[in-house]
């Protein structure tokens, strides 16, 4: 991981935020969000806990108050029998919705988009090549490509 993390810092070409500098655009870091009407400790809750709004309100609410974004994870996989069909045709669009509400909440957040220039932002994980570019780097990056929009809007 060393060898990864050098190359991405020093080649000045992307800005990779899986659990470095620029930590504050992934799902998981402690970045408060209120969206569709309730505060959520992470965008991560938000966004596992949207996946079963309208299937099953308890587990959306279960899932709201899980202890840590690693828990909200894990509680929406325990019921991914209950997610609903459309899911992947929608996520994005979700996503893109929490993302906007946490850079418009957060200062922070917004002053470090603001810092990636236009570089290209990439989710660099090795195991989520949907969000990120996964192991082979050739993953869609759809969160990367998310903050890039939002920075693009910010710019305007």
């Amino acid at each position: 991981m060393q060898n990864r993390d050098s190359e991405l810092e020093t080649s000045g070409k992307i800005i990779g935020f899986y659990e470095r500098e620029f930590y504050c655009f992934s799902n998981f870091s402690s970045f408060r969000v209120k969206w569709r009407g309730k505060d959520w400790q992470t965008s991560e809750h938000a966004y596992q806990a949207a996946k079963f709004f309208l299937s099953d309100p308890v587990i959306s609410e279960k899932i709201r108050n899980a202890n840590s974004a690693h828990e909200a994870f894990k509680s929406a996989q325990k019921y991914a029998d209950k997610v609903p069909a459309n899911w992947s045709k929608i996520k994005v669009n979700i996503m893109e919705d929490i993302c906007r509400n946490k850079l418009n909440q957060n200062l922070y957040v917004k002053k470090k988009l603001l810092q990636t220039k236009n570089l290209k932002i990439v989710e660099d994980s090795p195991k989520d090549s949907c969000w990120g570019w996964g192991k082979n780097r050739k993953g869609r990056n759809e969160l990367g490509k998310i903050w890039m929009k939002l920075r693009d809007e910010l710019a305007k």
